[in-house]
């Protein structure tokens, strides 16, 4: 049995002005776009493990000898990574955030920071959790400069106070680089700077958004640095970090027995991040992991048991909260808070 349709509605079908035949494409409904969006994260992140699989492998059968009460801390410290980057979120933006969205928010960021590269996932959903507060574009990408901004300096913080308090304990003179890489970094920073400068100068249609973001980041700056709970979480949260961050590669460290006190292990993690951190490289796996091995190596760990380290360093605090990241990414999607 044929089913007739009538000229009429092949007429509504078709696209106005294309050629007979052609029908209109129906677009995406929203409620299958946001379906669509709620499973990409878990596609993703399986396409990633797929192609790192070897170090998920060999990393879980090193940690099978590992302390588990070590490890355990560890994991604790990881969860408190997420924390921290909510008291960061929190105090570069004057608006209140609603504290269990924003917590989740962080956490489904950190999922999405290990597809996308120099933590362009992160601040991807960040900012899409930031237009759905309501929160004006400018105002919103101003606040992820701030938070940008103040991790490395709070790093930087760090490194120099571990170095006022332990002077001769620390063997920093093995990781002080030569003067040719001295250079190769200075003439880098040049060339950014004055690159820079030549896009201000020459696209004229840059300038009027370039000044306008810049005018709201310094405003926005002046007034969040006049709220002391903001200073608070801001520079708290920037602190917390990164040593929350160390104190999980010293928690995995014990627990395979590394031969260097914990003031050696975290300011190998600080320094290796900090060298490391600046590659574009998703979650910073690779330049990162390349760093904490030199580091610690150069600190005296033998290299079987520093990679050891670094690779269950990489299953605790990148592996392990993909997948609840993931599935409340997915939720967060589907509630329409992302």
């Amino acid at each position: 049995m044929t089913c007739a349709v009538s000229p009429l509605r092949l007429q509504e079908l078709r696209v106005p002005g294309s050629a007979p035949g052609r029908f209109k494409r129906l677009p995406l409904t929203s409620r299958q776009l946001r379906l669509i969006l709620s499973v990409l994260p878990a596609v993703l992140i399986g396409a990633w493990a797929a192609s790192d699989w070897d170090s998920v492998r060999d990393g879980t059968a090193r940690l099978a000898s590992a302390d588990p009460w070590w490890l355990l801390i560890g994991v604790v410290f990881t969860g408190l990574c997420c924390v921290s980057a909510s008291f960061i979120r929190q105090g570069a933006i004057p608006e209140r955030l609603p504290p269990g969205q924003l917590l989740a928010s962080q956490l489904a960021a950190g999922a999405a920071n290990h597809v996308l590269p120099a933590g362009l996932g992160s601040h991807a959903v960040t900012l899409r959790f930031l237009l759905g507060r309501g929160i004006p574009l400018a105002r919103a990408t101003a606040s992820l400069a701030l938070y940008s901004l103040v991790k490395p300096v709070a790093k930087l913080a760090l490194i120099l106070a571990f170095l006022g308090a332990f002077p001769d304990t620390l063997p920093v003179g093995r990781l002080l680089p030569d003067g040719e890489t001295v250079a190769l970094a200075a003439g880098c920073v040049v060339a950014v700077l004055v690159a820079g400068v030549v896009v201000f100068k020459t696209l004229r249609p840059v300038r009027r958004p370039l000044l306008t973001f810049l005018s709201t980041a310094l405003t926005d700056a002046r007034l969040l640095h006049g709220r002391p709970s903001r200073v608070l979480a801001l520079w708290g949260g920037a602190v917390a970090l990164p040593l929350c961050q160390a104190a999980t590669l010293a928690a995995v460290g014990a627990s395979l027995h590394v031969p260097l006190p914990w003031t050696h292990l975290v300011f190998a993690y600080l320094a290796a991040s900090a060298t490391a951190g600046a590659v574009p490289a998703p979650g910073g796996i690779g330049p990162v992991d390349a760093a904490l091995v030199f580091t610690l190596v150069a600190f005296g760990t033998p290299m079987t048991l520093a990679t050891a380290t670094v690779i269950g360093y990489r299953v605790i605090s990148g592996w392990l909260p993909l997948v609840p990241g993931a599935v409340v990414l997915s939720v967060l999607v589907r509630n329409k808070v992302l």
